[in-house]
C-alpha cells in the first residue's frame, strides 16, 4: 500500500483540501480521505487532478510531425497530407515504430495524458506481408507503454479496402490491410501481448466506412461483442459524399441506422454531422472522440460542439497526429474552434456563472474514460490512481482556487503548470521531467535523422 498527501484535489465531489490518497499493490485507489491522510503518508506538493485519457492516437505520425507543412501546386487537404504519411510510414521498422512511440507517449504523461487509446493499423512488413509474429507491431505499441508508464487501451484496427465500394487499396495502404479472419488471428494474439501489460485493455477499431464494408463491420463487432469500437466518421466533406453515393446515406447517419450505437462506440472527429445527427448521437451514449489540433492542422473542420453539448453529448479528447502533444491545449482549442464558428465566448457551458475550464476537463475525463473501457478519470476508490499534479505556486496561479485553477490551465499557463504525474500510484514524471526521458529521447531523435535521411 502506498500513501499520499495532496494539498488541494478535485475530487468527483468537486474541490477538496488536504487529501489523502491510498493506492494498493495494483495501482487502484483504495481510500481518499479529504481534510486529513494516513501515517506517513508521502507529501506530493501542488494541486491533484485526474489524468487525461487521450482517446486517439497514430502513435507513429509523431515522427512526421512538420513533414506535410509544404504547399503543393494546387494547394493541400487532409487527402494530400495522407500522402506523405504514406511515404513516411513506408520505411518504418518495428525499432522505429516502438522508438518513435515511447517518445510520443512520454511527451504525452510530460503534458498531462496519462491513458492513451492507441488506434493501430500498421501491421505488417512495407511489403505488406504479417511478420512471423503476427502480433510484431503491436508488441512494440505495448513495450512503448512499458517502458513509459502510461496506460494503454490497445485498438487494432480492421482495413481492408481502399476506399468506398471494396476498392483496392492503393500501394501507400498495404501495410494496413487484414480480411476478416486473419484480422481475427492478429486480434487473438494481440490480447495475447495486452494480457502481459498490467492495467492494459483491447477493443477493436474499425477503421472507417470507407475502409470495411458493411457485412464486415456487423462481422467483427459480432465476433468482438465486448470492449470499446472506435471508427473514424465524418472527417471531410469527400468522405461524406463518396458514403452518400456508396451507401446512400452519411456516414454518422449511417452507423445511428445500421449498428445500434451506444456506450460501447467512440466516434472519431464526426466533425460534418447535420443537426439531426448530432441531436441522435448525443442520446446514442456513444462518445465523439474529437482531437481539435489535428483536426485544425488537417483544415477537417469544426465539430458542432454547441448542439451537442446540449443533447447532453459525451465527448473526448485525442492528440491523433501528435503534431503537438498537450492535453490543455486541445481542450482549448476545441472551446476556441466554438467560439470562432459562434462568435460567442464560452460555448461549451451549459448554466450563467459554470467555469469552462471545469466543464471541459470534467466532460473529458469522462467520456474518455468511457471510451478507452477502463476505471480511470476519477480521483476514486476502485479507479486506477492516475494523477496530474500542478504546480501551486506557479506565478499565473497567484490567487487562483477552486474552479479558476482549471480555467488557467486551459486558457492561460496550459502544460506548464504540470509539476508530477502519476500512473497506477507511481511518479513517473517529477518536475515536470519524465524519468526516462534522455534515454527515450535520444533514441527517438536517431531514430528520426535516419529516416530524414534515408
Amino acid at each position: 500500500m502506498r500513501a499520499y498527501r495532496f494539498k488541494k484535489a478535485f475530487l468527483p465531489s468537486g474541490w477538496a483540501d488536504e487529501v489523502g490518497v491510498e493506492v494498493g499493490d495494483d495501482g487502484v485507489i483504495v481510500r481518499v480521505t479529504p481534510g486529513t491522510a494516513p501515517d506517513g503518508a508521502e507529501k506530493i506538493s501542488g494541486i491533484a487532478l485526474p489524468g487525461m485519457p487521450n482517446l486517439h492516437c497514430h502513435a507513429f505520425q509523431k515522427g512526421m510531425a512538420g513533414l506535410a507543412e509544404r504547399r503543393g501546386p494546387t494547394g493541400d487537404s487532409f487527402w494530400t497530407w495522407r500522402e506523405v504519411m504514406y511515404r513516411f510510414l513506408s520505411q518504418l521498422t518495428p525499432d522505429d515504430v516502438e522508438a518513435i512511440a515511447a517518445y510520443a507517449y512520454l511527451d504525452m504523461l510530460e503534458a498531462g495524458f496519462t491513458t492513451v487509446g492507441e488506434f493501430h493499423y500498421l501491421h505488417h512488413d512495407p511489403s505488406g506481408q504479417p511478420y512471423d509474429d503476427i502480433g510484431e507491431m503491436a508488441a512494440r505499441i505495448v513495450g512503448a507503454s512499458a517502458s513509459t508508464g502510461i496506460g494503454l487501451t490497445l485498438l487494432p484496427s480492421l482495413y481492408t479496402y481502399g476506399g468506398f465500394g471494396g476498392a483496392a487499396p492503393n500501394p501507400g495502404q498495404i501495410r494496413f490491410i487484414n480480411p476478416t479472419g486473419r484480422f481475427v488471428t492478429l486480434m487473438e494474439r494481440s490480447r495475447q501481448i495486452v494480457a502481459a501489460l498490467p492495467g492494459a485493455a483491447i477493443g477493436i477499431a474499425p477503421h472507417s466506412l470507407r475502409a470495411v464494408s458493411p457485412e464486415q463491420l456487423r462481422e467483427a463487432t459480432a465476433i468482438f461483442a465486448d470492449g470499446p469500437v472506435h471508427i473514424h466518421a465524418a472527417e471531410q466533406i469527400r468522405e461524406v459524399d463518396d458514403s452518400v453515393a456508396s451507401l446512400g446515406a452519411r456516414p454518422v447517419q449511417w452507423l445511428l441506422d445500421n449498428m445500434n450505437l451506444d456506450g460501447r462506440w467512440c466516434l472519431i472527429h464526426a466533425t460534418h454531422m447535420t443537426d439531426d445527427e448530432t441531436a441522435r448521437l448525443a442520446r446514442s451514449g456513444a462518445v465523439a472522440g474529437l482531437c481539435p489540433l489535428t483536426e485544425g492542422s488537417l483544415g477537417d473542420g469544426i465539430f458542432n460542439g454547441e448542439t451537442y453539448l446540449a443533447g447532453q453529448g459525451r465527448f473526448g479528447i485525442g492528440s491523433d497526429s501528435n503534431i503537438q502533444i498537450d492535453a490543455p491545449a486541445e481542450l482549448r482549442q476545441l472551446e476556441y474552434s466554438q467560439r470562432l464558428k459562434a462568435r460567442a465566448r464560452n460555448v461549451m457551458t451549459e448554466t450563467e456563472g459554470e467555469s469552462t475550464g471545469r466543464s471541459l476537463y470534467a466532460r473529458a475525463l469522462a467520456g474518455g474514460a468511457q471510451a478507452l473501457g477502463q476505471r480511470i478519470g476519477a480521483i476514486a476508490p476502485g479507479h486506477r490512481a492516475d494523477i496530474v499534479v500542478l504546480d501551486a505556486d506557479h506565478p499565473d496561479l497567484a490567487g487562483a482556487g477552486g474552479d479558476m485553477v482549471l480555467d488557467v490551465l486551459m486558457f492561460s499557463a496550459g502544460r506548464a503548470l504540470i509539476r508530477t504525474v502519476m500512473t497506477g500510484g507511481k511518479p513517473v514524471v517529477r518536475d515536470g521531467r519524465h524519468f526516462a526521458r534522455e534515454a527515450i529521447a535520444q533514441k527517438y531523435r536517431s531514430t528520426v535523422s535516419r529516416l530524414a535521411n534515408g
